[in-house]
This record gives structure tokens, C-alpha cells and sequence, in this order.
């Protein structure tokens, strides 16, 4: 794991204060046979409200990251995922949670994309064009530039 903490609006308090509990996230990194990638908007009244970011969600009691992240896709946007490539993990400290990031590469899946939480979803390359970008969202989007020999901006300014 990155030894180091993403904080994203530093200049916010955080609620729970300094003993919050780590909240264990699976992120899903749907990527197609061409290299474009999966990004769905936060759901109407969400934290973070249309911000982008990769799906996925919150590990319930007893889960592991491929079973909550086979949960929480086929919940969120109604497909179901073949094989699970856990990729990289990523501590972010935002406003309301403390959250670790639970990065997996899905190269199948099967059913279609039902936006199921009224979010929207766009296949993006780089530089990714939808914004703004959840902060917990441009670590990969680095990771992705580097793998793939980019360079210039991962992301449109928000």
C-alpha cells in the first residue's frame, strides 16, 4: 500500500476526527478491449454530488474486495464481472471518511450498463473530458498515464 495518505480539501475539518475508522472501498476499473475505461458520476444526493469517479462501494461485515466489488457492481450498474485483477491500493482522506481504496482491473463482464443509483457513466481515455474528477479517482488516472507511456494532463480542470 502507498505509504502516503491523499487528502482532498485539506482546508475542511474532518468529521470523526483524527480516531476515524478506516472504511475498507472495492473500486472496479472496467477497461475495454481498445483501453477505455469505465467512469460513473457520484448519484444525486451523494457526498461529492456528480463528481466522477471508477464504481464501486463500501465492504459489508465478512466481504472480501471481489465479493463486494461483484456486489456492488452488479447493484450499481447491473452487469456482472468476470475475473477480478486486484491492481493497487490508495488511503484517501476526504471531509466525511477516512476510505481505502480497493483498486481491481474487470476486463469481462456480462449483462449492459443500467445506471441503477440515477448516475451517469462515461468511457473515457486520457485525458479524461467529463469533470470534476473525484480526488480518489486521479491517483489511477496517473497509474494509467504511466502504464501507458502518456504524458501531458490526466484530466480536464475542473
Amino acid at each position: 500500500m502507498n505509504a502516503q495518505v491523499l487528502v482532498a480539501d485539506a482546508d475542511e475539518p474532518r468529521q470523526g476526527g483524527a480516531d476515524r475508522k478506516v472504511v475498507d472501498v472495492a473500486v472496479g476499473v472496467l477497461v475495454r478491449a481498445n483501453d477505455d475505461f469505465l467512469l460513473t458520476s457520484r448519484p444525486p444526493g451523494k457526498v461529492y454530488e456528480g463528481y466522477w469517479e471508477f464504481p464501486g462501494g463500501k465492504l459489508e461485515q465478512g466481504e472480501s474486495v471481489e465479493q463486494a466489488l461483484r456486489r456492488e457492481l452488479h447493484e450499481e450498474i447491473g452487469i456482472t464481472i468476470g475475473s477480478v485483477h486486484p491492481w493497487k491500493v490508495e488511503m484517501v482522506d476526504y471531509p466525511h471518511a477516512l476510505v481505502r481504496l480497493n483498486f481491481c482491473k474487470v476486463f469481462d463482464w456480462t449483462g449492459e450498463l443500467h445506471m441503477r443509483e440515477g448516475q451517469m457513466f462515461a468511457w473515457q481515455g486520457l485525458p479524461v473530458a467529463v469533470k470534476p474528477v473525484l480526488p480518489g479517482t486521479l491517483p489511477v488516472l496517473a497509474w494509467f498515464a504511466s502504464e501507458r507511456a502518456f504524458s501531458g494532463p490526466t484530466h480536464a480542470a475542473s
